[in-house]
């Protein structure tokens, strides 16, 4: 690992830790030249599926799209960065134990949409609203009648 500071190539592990639930590994290094410290993450790169677009095109999976989609759905709320991390994390999980090749987006949607119902039920009915193109008050309405049948069934 080069030294981000002075590019020198040797460095040396100083602690190493298992970082978000055993996915990563996290390691503090040391220049041997300069001595500056700094952390690298470690991950193991895994084929994550094609994405289906409703038009039919097919693209790679992107996660800043995703986060970018929870960050819009849940401006404003008081939902901590790390839950948004989970919440990736977890879908990222679930299309990895797939074990397809593609996805169509509206699958992914549907695992976003269940991601958010857990955490905030007002991002969900925001993001259900765009997600699902919601025409007028009507289908708000519904959406939250059955987000009250459900969280009052549980």
């Amino acid at each position: 690992m080069h030294c981000p500071f002075c590019n020198e190539p040797d460095t040396k592990v100083i602690d190493s830790r298992l970082a978000t639930e055993g996915g990563q590994v996290r390691r503090r290094r040391e220049c041997l030249t300069c001595k500056e410290r700094f952390t690298t993450y470690e991950t193991a790169e895994l084929a994550l599926p094609r994405i289906i677009k409703s038009d039919g095109n097919r693209e790679k999976f992107e996660e800043t799209k995703i986060r970018e989609g929870l960050i819009k759905a849940l401006e404003k709320r008081p939902v901590e960065s790390e839950a948004i991390d989970e919440m990736i994390h977890r879908i990222r999980k679930q299309l990895m134990s797939k074990g397809v090749k593609e996805v169509s987006s509206s699958q992914i949607g549907e695992m976003l949409m269940e991601a958010l119902k857990e955490v905030d039920q007002v991002a969900y009915v925001r993001f259900a609203s765009v997600y699902r193109s919601f025409q007028d008050v009507n289908a708000f309405a519904e959406e939250i009648e059955k987000l009250v049948k459900a969280t009052t069934a549980k």
